[in-house]
């Protein structure tokens, strides 16, 4: 006879049961965790190209930048192909976790720059070469994963731009400037008068076909050596093509003059200059305080005019001879080397790099020819200011002023009044400082109020572009 089990007895077996279930979907669970991490592999990274020029040259850079969001990726390469053929120019490969450590992750972003180009690929050829990158996501046990590509055509450019001089006659003087036509070819990106470090940059011909330019250039007050002046045309990648055409070229020796100081003018002009000159610091004497002013404000005043030169029109704002004060004596010239002296020895020397004019205390200052005022406020050493532009680089310099009668932005006409002589600044009696300046670079104010110099040396080479006319 069987006795039934107690309740005791069914209850353990239920529990014995129920964890054996348990155990049962754990496992399960683990097994299926296990399985899905054999077969997922990482999502797939995204590839960004980016050339830093819109060609390849002799060396052209190309940053690659891959990223994926989890667990990483495993691998990524970089090659150039031109015809079909691979050239390899990067490949690395990246730890990445187990397939089954899904929390877990790899190098999720990498960035890299690689240089493409003839110096580096020899066997490159003019044409069309694609740059490509391929990117592994992170495998699974059983599946490496798909990669990820981009691609990033670009022309390779190994010839200079055509480059072909138009006019002639160039006859430049030191310390001015002239014009000089030429024709680029359509690769050209970069073009104008290099001389030295300085570029005078080229300008689409008023009324030209495409490729024909010209540019206003000057040589230096203080560069003696012609050989320096260049036409040249460069493409994006600087390919560069070069000319020598300056026909003639007149050396010029500086002037000389002393410029006795005195603590009379000393106290005159340093602390109005100091007062609204912000960054002005004591130097700890007058004389000191001069020194700084008439150097390295100097300096910085002169990079302010130079920077004035990226808001000139292009366009001939003007089309009439150029205007000096009327009735003005001239005091100090252009490009004079000053020797300055305090009680009887020397402390400093600068060049003066423009014209001091005087007629009478506070006389009307008429603007030289028509233009925009691109700079109307006191400027350290050249105390009220007003600078006009005529286009294409050039433009005008009146400094010194006892007051000013125009404002930043305002359209002025030859002739019209900009404000009165004065005493501001490093000036030491009444007078206007006036100077021409071409790209920032003050050049020979005689030329450009030279109305025949302005017909025989700009107008025969630009003719109708030049809206020019002896009055």
């Amino acid at each position: 006879m069987r006795l039934a089990p107690d309740t005791d007895t069914l209850r353990r077996e239920k529990s014995r049961r129920r964890f054996r279930f348990l155990l049962f979907l754990l496992l399960l669970g683990a097994l299926a965790f296990v399985g899905l991490g054999g077969f997922r592999v990482g999502p797939a990274p995204t590839v960004r190209l980016v050339a830093s020029r819109g060609a390849i040259g002799r060396s052209t850079a190309i940053a690659v930048e891959i990223g994926v969001p989890t667990r990483g990726f495993s691998r990524f390469v970089v090659e150039l192909d031109q015809g079909g053929k691979q050239i390899a120019l990067f490949d690395e490969a990246l730890p990445t976790p187990p397939g089954w450590a899904l929390w877990r992750r790899g190098v999720t972003a990498k960035a890299i720059d690689v240089a493409v180009g003839k110096n580096v690929q020899p066997q490159l050829v003019e044409g069309p070469a694609t740059v490509r990158v391929k990117a592994w996501p992170a495998p699974a046990w059983f599946r490496a994963g798909a990669p990820a590509e981009a691609e990033l055509l670009l022309p390779v450019r190994l010839t200079p731009p055509a480059l072909e001089l138009v006019s002639s006659q160039h006859y430049v003087t030191q310390g001015g400037a002239e014009v000089v036509r030429y024709r680029v070819g359509v690769t050209s990106h970069r073009d104008g008068v290099q001389v030295g470090e300085r570029l005078f940059p080229g300008a689409q011909l008023p009324g030209g076909l495409a490729g024909d330019r010209f540019a206003l250039f000057a040589v230096p007050y203080d560069l003696a050596d012609p050989s320096a002046v260049r036409l040249i045309a460069e493409d994006e990648v600087d390919n560069r093509r070069e000319l020598a055409f300056v026909d003639q070229f007149t050396p010029l020796a500086p002037g000389a003059d002393d410029i006795a100081l005195d603590d009379r003018f000393l106290a005159k002009v340093v602390p109005e200059i100091f007062a609204l000159t912000p960054a002005a610091t004591d130097q700890g004497s007058p004389l000191a305080n001069y020194l700084w002013i008439n150097g390295e404000l100097r300096r910085q005043n002169n990079a302010e005019l130079a920077r004035l030169a990226s808001k000139s029109a292009d366009a001939f704002l003007w089309k009439a001879p150029f205007l000096a004060l009327p009735g003005g004596q001239v005091m100090s010239s252009f490009a004079d080397r000053r020797t300055y002296l305090y009680g009887g020895r020397e402390v400093d020397r600068q060049d003066h790099l423009g014209f001091d004019l005087a007629s009478v205390a506070k006389a009307d200052v008429p603007a030289a020819n028509d233009g925009v005022v691109v700079l109307a406020d006191y400027l350290g050493i050249y105390g009220n200011a007003v600078v006009v532009d005529h286009g294409f680089g050039l433009m005008s310099l009146y400094a010194h002023l006892s007051s000013l009668a125009v404002k930043d932005g305002e359209r002025v006409r030859r002739g019209q009044v900009l404000g009165r002589s004065g005493t501001t600044g490093l000036a030491a009696g009444d007078h206007l400082h006036f100077s021409f300046l071409l790209q920032g670079l003050p050049v020979r104010p005689v030329e450009w109020w030279d109305a025949h110099w302005i017909e025989d040396r700009l107008k025969r080479k630009l003719g109708s572009a030049l809206p020019f006319g002896l009055e």
